[in-house]
């Protein structure tokens, strides 16, 4: 699978520069990919578990020159909190209009009432995303179907290494 992707701009509330941009990692070269991974809600315990357990492993991350960008769908308020608490190692960015879930067809459930709250309706997506090009291109997508629906991190790791 090879699927392009647009461009985005998030305010970070994690590590490096804020705003975040895509293109950024384009004229990187220490990056070749971009694990993009979109969370369903601030309150979510997986998605929290999800962001502590790819730290705790970041440093296989950046031996695959790859970045990890987490996407949480509220304020950068929140993803402040969340950053203050967990100390990533990564940008962590706030979408607070669900632009960037919307975009790339983040899973949702339940129909209107699922779109209504994002706690029980916005399910959690995780794409590997490359940048080596001048077009980034999305070579692995998972899209979740329950809340704990996530590829685990060998997984994640594993799709970065196709790439080299």
């Amino acid at each position: 699978m090879s699927v392009s992707v647009t461009t985005f701009e998030l305010e970070n509330a994690g590590a490096g520069t804020s705003p975040f941009r895509l293109e950024d990692t384009l004229s990187n070269p220490d990056i070749d990919a971009v694990v993009l991974l979109l969370q369903r809600d601030y309150h979510c315990r997986k998605c929290r578990q999800q962001v502590q357990d790819v730290a705790a492993r970041y440093d296989e991350f950046e031996a695959e020159n790859a970045l990890v960008v987490s996407v949480l769908p509220e304020s950068v308020d929140q993803a402040r909190n969340w950053q203050e608490s967990y100390d990533l190692p990564f940008p962590l960015l706030a979408d607070p209009v669900k632009q960037l879930g919307d975009d790339l067809d983040q899973p949702s459930r339940f129909g209107v009432l699922g779109n209504l709250h994002d706690m029980i309706g916005r399910m959690p997506e995780a794409l590997v995303i490359d940048v080596r090009g001048d077009d980034p291109t999305v070579t692995y997508v998972h899209k979740g179907t329950s809340p704990a629906d996530r590829p685990s991190i060998d997984e994640l790791l594993a799709e970065v290494r196709k790439l080299s």
